[in-house]
């Protein structure tokens, strides 16, 4: 079992598609500066006791500043049984618009 790297630029096609759910993994106070759209944010550190929220019916993908964090979380979550991707080398190589809250 592995899961796949997804390109900066490729994100943008799974930006607002059904079953698909995109999770920023940094801290909350980094998230709110400026994320992917539609990513919800569930930092590393929650993301043990957040995962049992989180369908095994959807795609995951993490992401977090560099690509590091987000390798961890989508091996952790595939080995549960997971569909997961991980953003190949973080928000620092996205260069979409990023959303604000």
């Amino acid at each position: 079992m592995s899961f796949d790297n997804i390109r900066t630029n490729d994100i943008n096609r799974y930006i607002g598609r059904p079953g698909v759910l995109i999770i920023d993994l940094r801290d909350p106070q980094e998230y709110a500066t400026g994320h992917i759209p539609t990513a919800i944010n569930i930092p590393y550190e929650d993301l043990e006791e957040q995962k049992r929220s989180l369908s095994r019916n959807v795609l995951l993908i993490f992401y977090c500043d560099r690509g590091n964090i987000s390798l961890l979380a989508a091996r952790d979550m595939l080995k549960e049984g997971y569909h997961i991707k991980s953003l190949f080398g973080g928000l620092r190589e996205y260069r979409g618009i990023l959303a604000r809250e």
